[in-house]
């Protein structure tokens, strides 16, 4: 926990996953507090030509971009927080990706402690059951 997934507007490339994987890593960590062990990131291409923008295709845009959708246990994180892992993921991929189009998105989901888990146990169980796996 948490889950990331990312779509990133380009052509697949194997080392460009891995830098922006390991990016939202440590931005994930460093900003909103959580356990490097249990992060779990996929990474998707999406041709430009097929990423649409005010009804235009990415590739007139001149411009890169990006989406990441992040699921957390809801209470965990502040809004302050939230916010500033926004933004720094947003300059991160500046960076990375090269010019962004203003419409790259980044989702922090709060989720249900009680509806979301991994290995087979929720959040909440693990809230009451600190130390069980």
């Amino acid at each position: 926990m948490p889950l990331l997934n990312l779509r990133i507007a380009a052509t697949p490339n194997r080392a460009l996953a891995a830098r922006a994987a390991a990016t939202l890593q440590d931005l994930t960590v460093q900003l909103l507090g959580k356990q490097a062990e249990l992060i779990a990131i996929a990474v998707d291409f999406v041709d430009p030509a097929t990423w649409f923008v005010a009804g235009r295709p990415l590739s007139d845009w001149q411009r890169s971009s990006f989406s990441l959708e992040i699921k957390i246990t809801d209470e965990t994180n502040t809004k302050a927080e939230k916010a500033r892992y926004i933004a720094a993921v947003f300059e991160a991929f500046s960076d990375l990706l090269g010019p962004l189009h203003t419409e790259s998105y980044i989702h922090v989901h709060d989720v249900r402690p009680a509806a979301y888990g991994y290995g087979g146990r929720t959040q909440e169980w693990r809230y009451h059951h600190p130390g069980k796996a």
